[in-house]
């Protein structure tokens, strides 16, 4: 096979043009730009700026818990951090402004501008060198910088670059004769390139430029009309050689396998050595290799690239995973499969908790999505509901929020299209066919896979191949068995605890949607047929075959045009002992307390004060609460010598219930005060600030958040 071009030539292997030569240059040694940096703001553009609206959003209760996750690495999404910095109380943002440095390759001047309008020069090291990476994306936040080192960058956008040629002009017409005095050097000066784009760039500059460089004498203004006067035709912008990539030191390339192409044999040595180096290099930068990784793609097998791709992340694990790597783990998002996705999570998981491993779990989100398969977001999506990383789950959670708009759909709904079919039947089973044997494999109320024989007797586990079974098919379906029962596994808990949170925030599917993605979904249909589901006041369950029966199981038919939620049992009223035993006559199992879970309600008067004064005064170990924040509720802010004093659950708009703690959390030393004594629970606008509280504050909210925040409440303070 003749290879594609790009795996043979690469576009750094490419000779750049020859420079085209230019007249004598007038050259005036010994002058130097004015020092100083100013920014120059057009009427209303500073609160133009300002306004712009930042990534991510915070509570006043958590700038100090944000502040930290920004100081160790843990929000590691770059908008997130800028957000912070354009949002955060000014004694917690500036500090960590200085020491900011974004690695970013998108057009990133929309989180960078309100940062400029607040802090102005204390923001000027980082946009300046934002900019410069990406001119064309990021270089209008230099749009009102006026100094010698920006005079010089947009010089060389104006005489080089093509797609910043409108900014360049900006520029020049916003500052004009300002801008002269930082060119003036440059122009006269013996350096080739900032020479050629000082000169264009004086030339643009309307009005008496000759007397603006007067600042540097005599001599400086009458050599600069003289350039002005020959005015010689300007060369033709040139590109500068791009910077060829180089593999880190403790990768060997000829270690890895390489992969194989699709008409047979190897992808020879110097190929699969040009697709490492194209590996390397960072998209959206001048070097653009994804041509060489394209063709790659096209030419081998996939099985073999991904091979390739695991070989080079196994390499980099073996290196003690080095940082300035972040092209490893898009190599997996490239090249990986289903198979990648279930060895990649577990790491994924687990990586926040090791030493500088956050930005690597980070990563590895970015590789799962970029991989893309419905196995591959159902573990991210896993990993937004579960991981016990804060941080990690939020930066999944953006993630999947972010596939999720851009399908046009909400998070939940792309929750409910990422639940994989596994391949079953309309019946929601597997047929395994050993040949002379076949086993039908359903689920139970946990989704773990139960086998039965073909005359449906339940087996406790898949057999292996005996000497009579057809050796291959066979051990293909024992092995998707054993597939099938792993990713069950990864699916079943996210999933349950996804349907138990629905049901507690009064989630509605749409007719249609409840129909495609619970009734006759293969896998889901197992757990929705074992709940009571509500729409529009009729109360139901889902039957064996498909169809719908009510508490006296008459077939019903709910109203296409109603909402369906999972029927909470504050919903249902006196009927939920009815329902209750209808479900123990036909052993029918729950995945999660539905129909059995305790239903809590306020007592006549409680909550009138703005307090829940039952709670109160109990002695309750430091675990429980630290158990409750795995779900709505937060630990406080951090007061004096990093002590939490509460924790909050927000239950609607300007609805926060409050527990205060005595003696507190310690922060990062949570063991030091194991027993906590609740002082007050109390209804309030904001944690932190009693004058906020509400009297007959959970008044009109929703029963089933209020049953569900007695429960937690109750289980906290239980004996």
């Amino acid at each position: 096979m003749d290879l594609p071009k790009p795996l043979l030539d690469p576009p750094w292997a490419r000779k750049p043009a020859s420079p085209p030569s230019g007249d004598e240059p007038i050259i005036v040694p010994g002058l130097a730009a004015p020092d100083g940096r100013e920014i120059v703001w057009a009427p209303g553009e500073r609160e133009e700026w300002a306004a712009v609206r930042p990534y991510g959003s915070w509570k006043d209760d958590e700038w100090e818990e944000a502040a930290e996750e920004f100081r160790d690495g843990r929000m590691g999404y770059e908008p997130t951090r800028a957000g912070f910095l354009a949002q955060a109380p000014e004694h917690l943002a500036r500090p960590l402004l200085d020491g900011w440095e974004p690695h970013v390759t998108w057009d990133f001047d929309h989180s960078l501008k309100p940062i400029v309008a607040r802090f102005e020069t204390a923001a000027w090291d980082v946009a300046v060198r934002l900019a410069k990476q990406n001119p064309f994306g990021t270089g209008p936040v230099v749009l009102p910088f006026l100094s010698a080192d920006v005079a010089r960058l947009v010089a060389d956008w104006l005489y080089r670059l093509k797609s910043a040629q409108e900014l360049a002009h900006a520029w020049f017409e916003r500052h004009g004769l300002a801008a002269v005095p930082y060119l003036v050097p440059d122009a006269l000066g013996k350096r080739v390139g900032p020479r050629r784009g000082a000169v264009k760039a004086l030339r643009t500059i309307e009005g008496d430029v000759v007397a603006a460089a007067r600042v540097h004498g005599d001599e400086a203004a009458e050599a600069v009309a003289r350039l002005l006067a020959a005015a010689p035709p300007v060369a033709a912008p040139v590109e500068p050689p791009v910077r060829a990539p180089s593999l880190p030191r403790w990768l060997d390339a000829d270690a890895l396998p390489r992969p194989v192409l699709r008409d047979g044999g190897e992808l020879p040595r110097d190929a699969a050595r040009t697709l490492l180096l194209a590996l390397t290099v960072s998209p959206g930068g001048r070097l653009d290799a994804t041509g060489v990784v394209d063709a790659a793609a096209e030419v081998c097998e996939p099985e073999s690239l991904t091979a390739f791709a695991w070989a080079l992340f196994e390499a980099w694990q073996a290196a003690r995973m080095p940082n300035r790597s972040g092209f490893v783990l898009a190599a997996l998002g490239r090249f990986g499969d289903d198979g990648t996705v279930r060895r990649l999570t577990p790491m994924v998981k687990e990586w926040p908790g090791r030493s500088g491993g956050y930005s690597s779990a980070v990563q590895g989100l970015d590789a799962l999505a970029a991989i893309g398969t419905d196995v591959a977001l159902t573990h991210l999506s896993g990993i937004a509901q579960k991981s016990r990383y804060k941080g990690l789950r939020g930066e999944a959670q953006r993630r999947l929020a972010q596939i999720a708009e851009r399908r046009g759909l909400t998070a939940e709904q792309l929750a409910d299209r990422l639940v994989p079919d596994f391949g079953l039947d309309a019946d929601g089973t597997l047929t395994l066919d050993y040949g002379p044997r076949r086993f039908v494999v359903g689920f139970d109320e946990q989704l773990k896979p139960q086998v039965s024989d073909e005359s449906g007797v339940r087996r406790k586990a898949l057999p292996k191949p005996g000497a009579k079974d057809d050796p291959e098919p066979a051990a293909a379906a024992y092995r998707r068995f054993a597939e099938l029962r792993k990713d069950a596994r990864a699916v079943a808990s996210t999933e349950v605890a996804r349907l138990e949170a629905a049901m507690v925030a009064g989630r509605e599917w749409s007719h249609a949607e409840f129909g495609e993605f619970a009734v006759a979904h293969p896998l889901m249909r197992h757990l929705a047929r074992r709940l009571v589901w509500l729409s529009g006041g009729l109360a139901f369950r889902i039957a064996e075959d498909g169809t719908f029966a009510d508490l006296n199981d008459e077939p019903v038919e709910p109203d296409p045009a109603a909402g369906v939620r999972i029927a909470h049992p504050v919903l249902l009223g006196e009927s939920l002992a009815a329902w209750s035993q209808v479900f123990a006559d036909y052993e029918i199992l729950q995945p999660f307390p539905q129909l059995g879970r305790p239903v809590h309600a306020l007592a006549d008067g409680e909550g009138e004060n703005g307090r829940l004064e039952r709670f109160e005064g109990a002695a309750v170990p430091t675990g429980r609460f630290l158990g409750l924040t795995r779900t709505a509720w937060k630990r406080g802010a951090p007061q004096d010598n990093g002590i939490e004093h509460w924790i909050s659950c927000t239950l609607a708009p300007g609805v926060t219930v409050v527990v205060d703690l005595d003696p507190g959390i310690a922060v990062g030393l949570v063991d030091l005060n194991p027993v906590q004594t609740i002082e007050r629970v109390w209804i309030g606008r904001a944690p932190g600030d009693p004058s906020s509280m509400i009297a007959n504050g959970l008044a009109g909210v929703d029963p089933v958040l209020v049953s569900e925040l007695l429960a937690d409440l109750t289980a906290l303070t239980a004996s």
